[in-house]
């Protein structure tokens, strides 16, 4: 009940101040940025994750160190270090091998060579986030297909299904239910998270902001809004995923 009386008090406030209207005309263009950045950085970390996942429970012990390695390290890395990293180390790097792997096609005038400023901030900031939540949802990947009874899994071997059938078929059907509501937590927090992209100048609600306050001096008014705006987001999405949770469980029940 309070968040909701705030939030009708700000939207009440935006329609009849001009300031404040002025301030989330603003900072509402960032929303899209926003919304783009967080859905293909997730889409990325939850294919990434799970490839991981799968490789944590791989029969080989080199894979299932190396993924082991993989989400120690990255879960152990801030989330803007990461950023950094990627941002100005990482990428400055892959488009030096890319370069060198190239240099035929390149010498033949078959390819033009690749610049870094060619690699836009925005696609950094998306694939820093992907790598570094791919490690967190790679656990809820494995608690939630760990938590299959073995017995089932067993009984789908004994009836002649392959490994990717009883995959698709036995166990990720069943984890499901175990995986959705930590994965739905993790993509809520990602839309807070991709606040962090506006230190590389990507034009998110954050970097609207940042630079609508540094240049009116309005500080209160526009980090109100900015806060206003992610509140609609987060509690908007929980609210939507708490209802696919319900939906899922009551099928699945």
């Amino acid at each position: 009940m309070a968040i909701l009386a705030i939030g009708i008090g700000l939207a009440a406030l935006i329609a009849v101040n001009d300031l404040y209207t002025q301030v989330f005309t603003t900072v509402a263009k960032g929303i899209g940025i926003t919304i783009f950045v967080t859905l293909v950085a997730f889409v990325l970390a939850t294919l990434l994750g799970l490839g991981i996942s799968l490789l944590s429970m791989a029969d080989n012990i080199v894979l299932r160190q190396f993924a082991r390695f993989y989400i120690e390290v990255i879960r152990g890395i801030p989330v803007l270090v990461l950023l950094f990293y990627i941002a100005f180390v990482g990428t400055p790097g892959l488009v030096s091998l890319y370069n060198w792997l190239t240099v035929p096609l390149a010498e033949s005038g078959l390819l033009e060579p690749l610049l870094v400023r060619d690699v836009s901030l925005t696609w950094r900031a998306i694939i820093a986030l992907a790598i570094c939540y791919a490690a967190f949802i790679a656990e809820i990947f494995r608690a939630g297909i760990q938590s299959v009874s073995s017995g089932q899994i067993e009984a789908a071997k004994a009836l002649g299904l392959n490994r990717y059938h009883r995959f698709r078929l036995i166990v990720l059907p069943q984890a499901l239910r175990t995986i959705f509501p930590p994965l739905s937590n993790d993509f809520v927090a990602m839309v807070k998270d991709s606040s962090l992209v506006s230190v590389l100048g990507v034009t998110d609600i954050t970097q609207m902001a940042k630079v609508y306050a540094a240049g009116s001096f309005r500080f209160f008014e526009t980090y109100s809004i900015v806060a206003y705006v992610y509140l609609l987001l987060t509690i908007g999405l929980s609210l939507i995923l708490r209802r696919v949770e319900k939906a899922l469980r009551s099928k699945q029940g």
